[in-house]
């Protein structure tokens, strides 16, 4: 497998598949492939809520279990319109869907008259260059994240749509050419030509476009013969890396097409195949099964070892299959939680792809998947965001379903024991619990407030303080930040200032007379400050109000001024708190990771630096605070090496007090400006950055 998404697994070469295909039954196929799946997906069953919308049913192919593709004389129109497209898109939008599927017939224009003229009228001249337009209108109207499924496609078209899309594909049904022979399922339909559709496939690699393919069965292929279109599947995802679902869909005879007597593909046939591409594929790779098509038998499939149901529309119709309508969303869940998993929505570009989209996206599509995804890269399921001041309107527990989620993993629930015991866990078990969904959720945040309880009762403490930012002139050029930096921001947090030491003094007089008993004072790091000055703001305060706890000055502002006045950060922080200062504040941390540093705050202290000040100042009696900025471009592996380096730090000095999370707020930051930062974290995943803090620093803070 394309070691990018899963390097701890060696895939099977042909002659062990099917060696192992050989000698294995059913029921030993299924509990590999299952297993395979649980290693790569764990509890989560994913879906995308979508809208489908067919651009067109006329087609130059002519396949023989078809009922999607239509002649002129059998329609209204050979195009819907632009009007048409938006209808549909913007009811999709309203129920609540990401995702805007666009599939149509092949090419007709090459067949048809009535084609070509209605194209023309419409201002195109091929269905592709037409349906490129309406993906971009779609997009710019609505918001919907079109995925396009318009049949074979020459390397310019597949980049054109590239640019309008987040994902594309083609079926590759079966790379078996005998079946286009005379009295075949494919017989008179070029673009159904193996080599025509793998050569397509391999080019949406080329141009590093996120891909469908997969494979029907029972249109009269063999198992031998499936094997051989999976294992060519795979040959180009292993070269390119793009495959990002494989669908594995069964034949249904459908009424008024020439194969409408042929037998469908059995549920045994089905529930082999999905093992064997499982097993060919390995545990990285999202495999897919229509539930519409298979209703009364989705818990097998799941046990056959798929992980996504593809798109589900609350809205739209399945045009491909009429006759088997979507299940309801709500009895989809039932039933997937019932065979032991969660459901969960997805956008049309799956997550591996979506924690790398420089490379996978172009960049108007990269901007709308990051603010329509979480840090996992799966779909934002609510609205709210940090900072918006209303609670959000979603069941975190059920993952916004009626139906009640599947028991916790045991393999959650004993991370979570350990880390009760006061064990330190690593880096992939702290990722794992910021993973945690459903009743997973529910389970990390009772043990966190069982802990909780046990080491502070049920008192809540807090200190009568008051803010004091002295200037908000920065050097520093941080992505998140609103401050200035050597211009004004008018717009996002007004004109620049500088307090002087007299205001500064005023301020702390204020405070104390309030009730105050501490002053937190932080800002811009001002071109013209030097060490000295930071100490003269202390002396103010401490002749303002002598009693006034001082608690200030980041790493950040540490760094600047023992290297503006020449000191060593021990003789430099001894100085402050001779001056006064009394604790400094964990601010400046964000994340403590240097792959995130290196975009966010390029030219702040980095994870080290952070990491010396606040050993320093432990080591002088100064204690601190800690605190995260999270919910920006991170990912819970950032997360758990944030915790795991306080943690560590922690143990040997034991000078921090507390952890303080700080949700990024996006509404002004520069970075989500640009497109370059999610809506901050979703409500579970701020909540969960409580809970899994208060168990990974069990018991040291």
């Amino acid at each position: 497998m394309n070691s990018r998404f899963r390097p701890d697994y060696q895939a099977p070469s042909r002659v062990e598949i099917d060696a192992l295909l050989a000698r294995s039954s059913l029921a030993e196929l299924l509990v590999q492939a299952a297993a395979l799946r649980d290693r790569g997906h764990g509890p989560l069953l994913s879906y995308s809520r979508k809208v489908f919308i067919p651009l067109t049913h006329l087609c130059r192919d002519v396949c023989h279990y078809c009922t999607f593709a239509t002649t002129p004389s059998r329609i209204a129109k050979p195009f819907m319109t632009p009007d048409e497209v938006l209808d549909i898109a913007r009811q999709g939008a309203a129920a609540g869907c990401h995702e805007a599927l666009f599939t149509l017939g092949d090419k007709p224009e090459l067949r048809y008259e009535v084609a070509r003229r209605a194209l023309a009228e419409l201002g195109h001249a091929t269905t592709l260059e037409y349906l490129v337009a309406m993906a971009r209108l779609v997009f710019e109207e609505t918001g919907l994240l079109p995925h396009l499924n318009p049949g074979v496609m020459t390397r310019e078209e597949l980049a054109a749509g590239r640019a309008v899309s987040v994902s594309q594909g083609i079926m590759l049904e079966s790379s078996a050419a005998r079946l286009g022979a005379k009295g075949g399922p494919h017989h008179g339909s070029p673009d159904k030509v193996p080599q025509v559709r793998l050569d397509c496939i391999a080019a949406a690699g080329e141009l590093a476009i996120p891909f469908t393919s997969g494979i029907l069965i029972g249109i009269g292929e063999t198992r031998a013969e499936r094997i051989d279109s999976l294992f060519a599947l795979r040959d180009l995802h292993e070269r390119h890396g793009h495959l990002q679902e494989i669908i594995i869909q069964n034949f249904r005879a459908k009424p008024g097409t020439r194969m409408a007597g042929a037998p469908d593909a059995t549920l045994e046939e089905l529930l082999w195949t999905i093992a064997a591409a499982r097993l060919i594929f390995g545990p990285a790779m999202n495999l897919q099964t229509p539930p519409n098509l298979n209703d009364g038998s989705l818990a097998q499939l799941i046990a056959a070892g798929i992980n996504d149901w593809g798109g589900v529309s609350p809205v739209t119709p399945d045009f491909v299959n009429p006759e088997k309508p979507w299940p309801h969303l709500e009895d989809l869940a039932r039933q997937t939680a019932a065979a032991g998993k969660l459901l969960v929505e997805r956008l049309p570009l799956y997550p591996a792809r979506a924690r790398d989209l420089a490379a996978w996206q172009a960049p108007a599509m990269a901007t709308a998947v990051r603010r329509a995804m979480d840090s996992d890269g799966l779909a934002r399921r609510d609205t709210w965001s940090p900072g918006m001041g209303e609670p959000p309107m979603f069941d975190t527990v059920r993952e916004g379903w009626q139906t009640a989620p599947p028991p916790p993993t045991r393999g959650l629930t004993t991370l979570i024991a350990r880390a009760m015991r006061g064990e330190r866990l690593d880096e992939t078990e702290i990722a794992r619990l910021f993973r945690a969904r459903g009743a997973e959720f529910s389970a990390v945040c009772d043990a966190a407030d069982q802990l909780r309880r046990e080491q502070c009762g049920d008192t809540l403490t807090y200190a009568v303080n008051r803010n004091i930012n002295y200037t908000n002139i920065c050097l520093h050029a941080c992505s998140f930040c609103a401050f200035s930096k050597g211009k004004t921001h008018d717009d996002l947090r007004g004109k620049p200032y500088v307090l002087e030491l007299d205001e500064i003094a005023n301020r702390t007089r204020e405070a104390w007379a309030r009730g105050a008993t501490e002053v937190c004072m932080q800002g811009g790091i001002h071109p013209d400050y030097t060490g000295e000055t930071y100490l003269d703001i202390c002396r103010a305060v401490k002749a303002a109000v002598p009693e006034m706890h001082i608690h200030a000055f980041s790493p950040l502002e540490v760094t600047q001024g023992a290297r503006t006045l020449g000191l060593s950060l021990a003789d430099y922080l001894a100085r402050l708190k001779d001056a006064g200062l009394a604790t400094l504040p964990g601010t400046a941390a964000e994340i403590l990771d240097d792959e995130v540093r290196a975009i966010i705050c390029p030219d702040k202290v980095n994870t080290g630096e952070w990491l010396e000040v606040m050993e320093t100042a432990h080591g002088l009696g100064l204690r601190s605070t800690a605190t995260i900025m999270f919910g920006h471009l991170d990912r819970p592996e950032h997360w758990a090496r944030h915790l795991l380096r306080i943690r560590d730090l922690q143990v040997r000095t034991g000078g921090f007090t507390e952890f303080v999370p700080l949700p990024f707020v996006h509404m002004e930051a520069p970075v989500y400006r640009r497109g370059g930062a999610r809506r901050g974290p979703t409500f579970r995943e701020a909540v969960l950055m409580h809970a899994v803090a208060r168990l990974v620093f069990h018991p040291v803070i």
